[in-house]
């Protein structure tokens, strides 16, 4: 008899065990399509004009769990969000635009930031006009509001970027160093690097070189994919309700905002040099939209897509919308 209790206890326990290692390794995608996994994955860059999805966890239903993946480079958070390691992401509007000439599929769901760009010349490059690029060296990142902005420039300019400048892919995190060591005569890129290299003596800005023909300050948006929508709809609606909280707060609160960034390793005076060359924003209304379509029709001058695709469908603007 004890022998059976014995045998009958083992039993018990190795099915409790065994269910457990089921659990445990049951994929996290499945646990997600069944409603019972509530974790939103979020890819963004570690900058001031970035910052909102590493405040969603302040804002979201607290039946969502938010994890915030850092990247350096636009076209890698949208690889990672297509793969499925991510939710939603940050990405500017040439990768939003790249990605669905490729007919990728990728939904805007909100603004992130306009703004933020800037051209910096060596301080002893003698460079003072778009002209004197020319036979210079010019560091920039593809797939950026930056590289567009840079091409505009030099086709305004009569210089072909593929011979008459040379052109370096370099991290905006290594720009400033570039510049200082001369590496570089100049570079185009985003807040705060610009203010940084003005700050530390190794450059001047040449100019914040915003479009004024139909394209104005756009720059960067927050994208999800059709799939996503469609299996968690929910989900994404928490995500851009945290994001107009986030933000709201953020421009509400310039001090709170810079304190937040300094988070991210970069100086105080820097930030608040940098501050009024930066605007976070959720809101997306016809104007945008109107200049996203500009902004396709450029990158296809430019030769950078194949086909200018409907930004019309680009957009999901359901969920700003949506009880807010």
């Amino acid at each position: 008899m004890l022998r059976r209790k014995i045998i009958a206890l083992f039993l018990c326990i190795l099915m409790l065990v065994l269910q457990g290692c089921g659990k445990d390794n049951k994929p996290a995608n499945e646990e997600k399509q069944d409603g019972s996994s509530f974790e939103l994955n979020v890819g963004t860059w570690k900058t001031a004009q970035t910052i909102q999805p590493f405040l969603y966890g302040d804002y979201i239903d607290e039946k969502y769990s938010v994890n915030v993946m850092p990247f350096t480079n636009p076209g890698d958070m949208k690889t990672a969000l297509l793969a499925g390691s991510l939710d939603m992401c940050g990405t500017t509007l040439v990768t939003a635009i790249m990605a669905a000439a490729n007919d990728e599929p990728v939904k805007i769901v909100c603004g992130l930031c306009n703004k933020c760009s800037a051209v910096v010349v060596g301080k002893d490059s003698g460079i003072k006009t778009e002209a004197d690029l020319a036979g210079k060296k010019i560091a920039y990142v593809p797939g950026t509001m930056h590289h567009i902005l840079l091409l505009d420039i030099l086709k305004r300019n009569g210089l072909d970027p593929n011979k008459d400048v040379t052109l370096m892919r370099i991290d905006f995190f290594d720009m400033g160093q570039a510049l200082a060591d001369g590496t570089i005569d100049a570079f185009c890129s985003g807040e705060p690097y610009p203010s940084q290299a003005v700050l530390d003596g190794s450059g001047t800005i040449l100019e914040y070189p915003y479009f004024k023909e139909g394209i104005g300050a756009i720059n960067a948006v927050m994208i999800t994919t059709e799939d996503e929508i469609q299996k968690n709809p929910d989900m994404i609606k928490a995500a851009v309700d945290a994001h107009i909280k986030a933000t709201d707060m953020l421009m509400n609160d310039t001090n709170a905002w810079i304190e937040k960034s300094v988070e991210f390793g970069n100086d105080k005076a820097t930030l608040e040099y940098a501050v009024d060359n930066m605007e976070l924003f959720y809101e997306i209304d016809d104007e945008f939209i109107e200049h996203t379509k500009n902004l396709a029709d450029k990158m296809y001058e430019l030769g950078l897509i194949e086909k200018v695709p409907d930004i019309e469908q680009l957009f999901d603007t359901s969920y700003i919308n949506a009880g807010n």
